[in-house]
């Protein structure tokens, strides 16, 4: 099976794809960026990832993996930030399955960024409790156990100052409450430090745009937990989906193979006992 894979972000403002080596982590082609449509429904939605497989010639049997911003649960959209209301209950993979006719796969945004980060980036060969932290218009979150993502972490939402914590330390919210670098830096060590008590990480990595200027904040930390800026950035929805999507297609064919094998040896047993049967009764009839 070719390691490749098409990895897609979609966001409230955009929704941008490319093809991913997923030996190197890097973009096969340069990625294509078209605006999320307002309102953003289901079928609209639906229609823009169509239209942007279809920009990219790939071939039919190519997995596709798709970040989405929500809590997903064996592929259904259970949340909806950024989008519209109406994917809440949506089944999301099969939505997107049958339009492009690839097989999709779909991951809550911000474990794409972690399963990125944890391949390619700035968590591999990590063992222990990793957290991934994204600070953007919000917080998200992705947390990994050796190796292995505990999906659907909501650490942006756990309670600081009566509130979820991205209401008081996101990044948006430095830019809108126009804090310094000072200032912000305090309300994040108040937010790394809570996390830090609870989940006692071998590693904090620190995405989002606002990762760029991570000399500027994360120095001004004190914590015991080794904290250090996301290598992927603004790739890494695309790259964990699309290796995350390579991941799911391969066990769901070595599913169908071992259950294609334990029909085969199912048949065979039944043939056998069929035989027995029939000789006997040749024995009673003599």
């Amino acid at each position: 099976m070719s390691k490749k894979a098409f990895g897609i972000d979609i966001g409230g403002s955009g929704i941008k794809g490319a093809p991913v080596d997923l030996a190197t982590g890097e973009l096969l082609a340069e990625r294509v960026r078209i605006a999320t449509p307002q309102p953003s429904t289901p079928d609209a939605v639906a229609n823009t990832v169509a239209e942007l497989i279809a920009s990219f010639d790939i071939d039919d049997d190519m997995p596709v993996g798709v970040t989405f911003p929500a809590v997903i649960q064996a592929g259904v959209a259970q949340t909806a930030a950024n989008v519209d209301k109406s994917w809440i209950g949506t089944d999301v993979d099969a939505l997107l399955t049958e339009r492009t006719g690839h097989d999709v796969f779909v991951v809550n945004d911000a474990d794409a960024a972690g399963i990125a980060e944890m391949k390619f980036g700035a968590g591999q060969d990590t063992s222990g409790v990793v957290l991934v932290i994204t600070l953007g218009t919000g917080v998200g979150s992705a947390t990994f156990v050796d190796g292995r993502l505990v999906p659907n972490t909501e650490l942006g939402h756990l309670l600081l100052h009566g509130d979820s914590a991205e209401k008081y330390m996101a990044s948006s919210i430095r830019e809108k409450e126009d804090l310094d670098w000072e200032t912000w830096g305090g309300r994040l060590q108040e937010y790394f430090s809570h996390v830090e008590f609870l989940f006692s990480p071998t590693r904090i990595i620190v995405g989002g745009g606002v990762s760029k200027k991570h000399q500027k904040f994360l120095p001004l930390l004190d914590l015991k937990t080794e904290i250090v800026p996301a290598e992927l950035r603004n790739e890494a929805g695309i790259v964990g989906a699309a290796a995350l999507a390579r991941r799911e297609q391969k066990s769901l064919h070595k599913g169908a193979k071992k259950s294609g094998e334990t029909s085969a040896k199912n048949d065979e047993k039944s043939a056998k006992k069929a035989a027995k049967k029939e000789k006997a009764k040749r024995e009673a009839a003599k």
